[in-house]
Protein backbone atom coordinates (compact mmCIF):
# COMPACT_ATOMS: atom_id res chain seq x y z
CA UNK A 1 0.00 0.00 0.00
CA UNK A 2 3.03 2.38 0.25
CA UNK A 3 2.96 2.44 -3.53
CA UNK A 4 -0.88 2.19 -3.85
CA UNK A 5 -2.36 4.82 -1.62
CA UNK A 6 -0.80 7.26 -4.86
CA UNK A 7 -2.88 6.06 -7.29
CA UNK A 8 -7.12 5.63 -7.09
CA UNK A 9 -9.23 4.09 -9.51
CA UNK A 10 -12.17 5.21 -11.69
CA UNK A 11 -14.28 3.12 -13.79
CA UNK A 12 -11.35 0.15 -13.39
CA UNK A 13 -8.48 3.24 -14.92
CA UNK A 14 -5.96 3.91 -12.37
CA UNK A 15 -5.03 8.09 -11.65
CA UNK A 16 -1.90 8.89 -10.38
CA UNK A 17 -1.63 11.38 -7.29
CA UNK A 18 0.40 13.08 -5.09
CA UNK A 19 0.17 14.57 -1.84
CA UNK A 20 1.39 18.36 -2.28
CA UNK A 21 1.10 21.13 -0.79
CA UNK A 22 -1.13 19.66 1.72
CA UNK A 23 -3.75 18.49 -0.90
CA UNK A 24 -3.94 16.36 -3.52
CA UNK A 25 -2.30 16.85 -7.12
CA UNK A 26 -3.73 14.47 -9.51
CA UNK A 27 -1.71 13.20 -13.13
CA UNK A 28 -3.34 15.22 -15.66
CA UNK A 29 -2.56 12.97 -18.70
CA UNK A 30 -4.34 10.11 -16.95
CA UNK A 31 -7.40 12.06 -15.94
CA UNK A 32 -7.27 13.31 -19.68
CA UNK A 33 -6.89 9.44 -20.40
CA UNK A 34 -10.10 8.05 -18.94
CA UNK A 35 -11.95 12.02 -20.55
CA UNK A 36 -11.07 10.98 -23.77
CA UNK A 37 -11.42 7.12 -23.81
CA UNK A 38 -8.08 6.78 -24.70
CA UNK A 39 -5.55 3.75 -23.35
CA UNK A 40 -2.59 5.37 -25.58
CA UNK A 41 -0.66 7.34 -22.89
CA UNK A 42 1.08 8.73 -25.74
CA UNK A 43 -2.16 9.95 -27.30
CA UNK A 44 -3.61 11.27 -24.37
CA UNK A 45 -0.46 13.31 -24.00
CA UNK A 46 -0.46 14.63 -27.27
CA UNK A 47 -4.25 15.86 -26.35
CA UNK A 48 -3.49 17.49 -23.65
CA UNK A 49 -0.31 19.47 -25.09
CA UNK A 50 -2.77 20.85 -27.65
CA UNK A 51 -5.07 21.55 -24.76
CA UNK A 52 -3.10 22.84 -22.66
CA UNK A 53 -1.76 25.34 -25.70
CA UNK A 54 -5.20 26.17 -26.53
CA UNK A 55 -6.26 27.08 -22.56
CA UNK A 56 -2.77 29.39 -22.98
CA UNK A 57 -3.80 31.23 -25.71
CA UNK A 58 -7.19 31.93 -24.11
CA UNK A 59 -5.15 33.78 -21.26
CA UNK A 60 -6.50 30.91 -18.98
CA UNK A 61 -4.64 30.22 -15.52
CA UNK A 62 -5.14 26.91 -15.14
CA UNK A 63 -1.96 25.52 -17.36
CA UNK A 64 0.35 27.92 -14.93
CA UNK A 65 -1.35 26.12 -11.37
CA UNK A 66 -0.29 22.70 -12.82
CA UNK A 67 2.62 21.66 -10.97
CA UNK A 68 5.68 19.59 -12.67
CA UNK A 69 5.72 16.53 -10.00
CA UNK A 70 7.70 12.87 -9.77
CA UNK A 71 5.06 10.11 -10.28
CA UNK A 72 5.77 6.32 -10.98
CA UNK A 73 5.69 5.14 -14.37
CA UNK A 74 4.75 2.05 -15.85
CA UNK A 75 8.87 1.19 -16.18
CA UNK A 76 8.52 1.50 -11.85
CA UNK A 77 10.70 4.85 -12.67
CA UNK A 78 9.68 8.52 -11.47
CA UNK A 79 9.18 11.22 -13.94
CA UNK A 80 8.19 14.81 -14.10
CA UNK A 81 4.73 14.91 -15.18
CA UNK A 82 1.81 17.89 -14.94
CA UNK A 83 0.05 17.79 -12.05
CA UNK A 84 -3.17 19.55 -11.44
CA UNK A 85 -5.26 20.15 -7.81
CA UNK A 86 -8.65 19.12 -7.50
CA UNK A 87 -9.90 23.11 -8.07
CA UNK A 88 -7.86 23.34 -11.65
CA UNK A 89 -9.05 19.88 -12.78
CA UNK A 90 -12.16 21.03 -12.62
CA UNK A 91 -11.25 23.76 -14.52
CA UNK A 92 -9.88 21.10 -16.80
CA UNK A 93 -12.67 18.45 -17.15
CA UNK A 94 -14.83 21.40 -18.39
CA UNK A 95 -12.98 22.45 -21.37
CA UNK A 96 -12.97 18.65 -22.67
CA UNK A 97 -16.48 17.35 -24.41
CA UNK A 98 -16.77 14.00 -22.29
CA UNK A 99 -19.88 12.34 -21.45
CA UNK A 100 -17.86 10.72 -18.28
CA UNK A 101 -17.34 14.51 -17.30
CA UNK A 102 -19.83 14.89 -14.37
CA UNK A 103 -19.70 11.59 -12.90
CA UNK A 104 -15.84 12.00 -12.83
CA UNK A 105 -16.71 15.29 -10.51
CA UNK A 106 -18.40 13.35 -8.29
CA UNK A 107 -15.75 10.89 -7.97
CA UNK A 108 -12.97 13.78 -8.02
CA UNK A 109 -14.85 15.98 -4.97
CA UNK A 110 -14.68 12.29 -3.12
CA UNK A 111 -11.32 11.12 -2.94
CA UNK A 112 -10.36 14.71 -2.29
CA UNK A 113 -12.80 14.62 0.81
CA UNK A 114 -11.65 11.44 1.85
CA UNK A 115 -8.18 12.99 2.21
CA UNK A 116 -9.28 15.56 3.81
CA UNK A 117 -11.40 13.19 6.88
CA UNK A 118 -8.24 10.76 6.97
CA UNK A 119 -6.34 14.25 8.50
CA UNK A 120 -9.10 14.48 10.43
CA UNK A 121 -9.37 10.81 11.57
CA UNK A 122 -6.35 8.76 10.54
CA UNK A 123 -8.53 5.15 11.45
CA UNK A 124 -9.98 5.79 8.42
CA UNK A 125 -7.46 5.86 6.49
CA UNK A 126 -6.68 2.54 7.99
CA UNK A 127 -9.66 1.11 7.66
CA UNK A 128 -9.85 2.07 4.33
CA UNK A 129 -6.54 -0.12 3.65
CA UNK A 130 -8.09 -2.87 5.93
CA UNK A 131 -10.83 -3.01 3.14
CA UNK A 132 -8.47 -2.82 0.21
CA UNK A 133 -6.43 -6.14 1.47
CA UNK A 134 -9.62 -7.82 2.74
CA UNK A 135 -11.02 -7.37 -0.69
CA UNK A 136 -7.46 -9.46 -2.10
CA UNK A 137 -8.46 -12.18 0.07
CA UNK A 138 -6.04 -11.64 3.35
CA UNK A 139 -6.60 -13.12 6.38
CA UNK A 140 -7.42 -10.95 9.48
CA UNK A 141 -4.09 -11.80 11.54
CA UNK A 142 -1.79 -11.28 7.84
CA UNK A 143 -3.86 -7.42 7.51
CA UNK A 144 -3.41 -6.74 11.22
CA UNK A 145 0.76 -7.32 11.27
CA UNK A 146 1.04 -5.29 7.32
CA UNK A 147 -1.08 -2.80 9.00
CA UNK A 148 1.23 -2.44 12.14
CA UNK A 149 4.09 -2.43 9.55
CA UNK A 150 2.88 0.19 7.86
CA UNK A 151 2.69 2.42 10.65
CA UNK A 152 6.50 1.76 11.43
CA UNK A 153 7.70 2.13 8.09
CA UNK A 154 5.95 5.62 8.28
CA UNK A 155 8.11 6.25 11.97
CA UNK A 156 11.35 4.99 10.15
CA UNK A 157 10.65 7.01 7.39
CA UNK A 158 9.46 10.57 9.46
CA UNK A 159 13.07 10.21 11.42
CA UNK A 160 14.64 10.02 8.14
CA UNK A 161 13.02 13.24 6.65
CA UNK A 162 13.82 15.26 10.17
CA UNK A 163 17.71 14.42 9.77
CA UNK A 164 17.59 15.68 6.01
CA UNK A 165 16.45 12.69 4.19
CA UNK A 166 14.71 13.84 0.82
CA UNK A 167 16.03 11.84 -2.19
CA UNK A 168 13.66 8.49 -2.60
CA UNK A 169 17.01 6.87 -3.88
CA UNK A 170 18.06 7.37 -0.13
CA UNK A 171 15.67 5.55 1.12
CA UNK A 172 15.71 2.94 -1.30
CA UNK A 173 19.71 2.76 -0.43
CA UNK A 174 18.91 2.66 3.72
CA UNK A 175 15.88 0.13 2.96
CA UNK A 176 17.93 -1.85 1.05
CA UNK A 177 20.78 -1.97 4.44
CA UNK A 178 18.07 -3.06 6.75
CA UNK A 179 16.62 -5.99 4.32
CA UNK A 180 20.05 -7.16 3.55
CA UNK A 181 21.08 -7.50 7.03
CA UNK A 182 17.44 -9.28 8.15
CA UNK A 183 17.65 -11.27 5.00
CA UNK A 184 20.38 -11.68 3.02
CA UNK A 185 18.67 -10.17 0.31
CA UNK A 186 17.99 -6.81 -1.29
CA UNK A 187 14.76 -5.31 -2.17
CA UNK A 188 15.63 -6.04 -5.70
CA UNK A 189 16.86 -9.57 -4.59
CA UNK A 190 13.88 -10.69 -2.47
CA UNK A 191 11.46 -9.81 -5.48
CA UNK A 192 13.48 -11.63 -7.72
CA UNK A 193 13.17 -15.08 -5.09
CA UNK A 194 9.23 -14.56 -5.04
CA UNK A 195 9.04 -14.19 -8.70
CA UNK A 196 7.60 -10.81 -7.98
CA UNK A 197 8.49 -8.91 -11.74
CA UNK A 198 5.95 -5.99 -11.94
CA UNK A 199 8.29 -3.10 -10.49
CA UNK A 200 5.50 -1.08 -8.82
CA UNK A 201 4.10 -4.44 -6.63
CA UNK A 202 5.10 -3.77 -2.93
CA UNK A 203 7.41 -6.40 -1.96
CA UNK A 204 5.51 -6.46 2.08
CA UNK A 205 1.65 -7.75 0.25
CA UNK A 206 3.75 -10.97 -0.87
CA UNK A 207 5.69 -11.47 2.78
CA UNK A 208 4.26 -14.40 5.32
CA UNK A 209 3.62 -13.26 8.80
CA UNK A 210 6.71 -13.98 10.14
CA UNK A 211 8.60 -12.39 7.29
CA UNK A 212 6.78 -9.25 7.83
CA UNK A 213 7.22 -9.54 11.49
CA UNK A 214 11.40 -9.37 11.23
CA UNK A 215 10.97 -6.57 8.78
CA UNK A 216 9.13 -4.45 11.09
CA UNK A 217 11.75 -5.50 14.11
CA UNK A 218 14.38 -4.36 11.52
CA UNK A 219 13.25 -0.86 10.77
CA UNK A 220 11.34 -0.87 14.60
CA UNK A 221 15.49 -1.13 15.65
CA UNK A 222 16.44 0.93 12.90
CA UNK A 223 14.40 3.71 13.79
CA UNK A 224 15.28 3.59 17.94
CA UNK A 225 19.10 3.07 17.06
CA UNK A 226 18.62 6.67 14.41
CA UNK A 227 17.12 8.40 17.11
CA UNK A 228 19.33 7.35 20.18
CA UNK A 229 22.72 8.23 18.41
CA UNK A 230 21.46 11.10 16.43
CA UNK A 231 23.18 12.39 13.54
CA UNK A 232 22.28 13.67 9.70
CA UNK A 233 25.17 12.16 7.66
CA UNK A 234 24.30 9.74 5.56
CA UNK A 235 26.79 7.26 6.45
CA UNK A 236 25.88 7.28 10.06
CA UNK A 237 21.66 6.80 8.82
CA UNK A 238 23.15 3.79 7.22
CA UNK A 239 25.30 2.30 10.16
CA UNK A 240 22.09 2.80 12.08
CA UNK A 241 20.28 1.10 8.79
CA UNK A 242 22.53 -2.17 9.02
CA UNK A 243 22.58 -2.34 12.65
CA UNK A 244 18.82 -2.72 13.05
CA UNK A 245 18.92 -5.05 10.26
CA UNK A 246 21.75 -7.20 11.79
CA UNK A 247 19.38 -6.98 14.97
CA UNK A 248 15.89 -8.71 13.02
CA UNK A 249 18.79 -10.91 11.06
CA UNK A 250 20.39 -12.91 14.24
CA UNK A 251 16.75 -13.15 15.71
CA UNK A 252 15.07 -14.43 12.50
CA UNK A 253 18.55 -17.13 12.26
CA UNK A 254 17.86 -18.10 15.95
CA UNK A 255 14.19 -18.78 15.15
CA UNK A 256 14.85 -20.95 11.96
CA UNK A 257 16.83 -22.70 14.27
CA UNK A 258 14.50 -23.49 16.86
CA UNK A 259 11.17 -23.97 13.87
CA UNK A 260 13.38 -26.27 12.12
CA UNK A 261 13.37 -24.31 8.34
CA UNK A 262 14.02 -21.51 6.89
CA UNK A 263 11.89 -18.23 7.24
CA UNK A 264 12.47 -16.89 4.13
CA UNK A 265 9.64 -17.56 1.89
CA UNK A 266 9.15 -17.70 -2.39
CA UNK A 267 5.53 -17.17 -1.76
CA UNK A 268 4.06 -15.13 -4.26
CA UNK A 269 0.65 -14.18 -2.48
CA UNK A 270 -0.49 -11.64 -4.86
CA UNK A 271 0.15 -14.43 -7.88
CA UNK A 272 -1.85 -17.00 -6.15
CA UNK A 273 -5.40 -17.94 -7.03
CA UNK A 274 -8.35 -16.61 -5.22
CA UNK A 275 -9.06 -19.78 -4.20
CA UNK A 276 -5.76 -20.27 -3.23
CA UNK A 277 -5.64 -17.56 -0.99
CA UNK A 278 -9.76 -18.43 0.56
CA UNK A 279 -7.95 -22.29 1.36
CA UNK A 280 -4.70 -20.53 3.47
CA UNK A 281 -7.21 -18.31 5.15
CA UNK A 282 -9.77 -21.42 5.89
CA UNK A 283 -6.91 -23.16 7.31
Amino acid sequence: MEQNDKLVVFEDKKIRRIWHNKEWYFSVVDVVAVLIGQVDYQIARKYWNKLSQRLKEEGSEVVTNCHRLKLISSDGKYYETDCANTESLFRIIQSIPSHKAEPFKRWLAQVGYERIQEIENPELAQNRTKEYYEMKGYSKEWIDKRLRGITIRQELTEEWKNRGLKQEKDFAILTNEISKATFGKTTQEYKKYKGIQKKNQNLRDHMNDLELIFTMLGEKVTTEITKNKGGTNFNQLSESAKGGGEVAGNARKEAEKKIGKSIISNENYLEESESKKRKRIKN
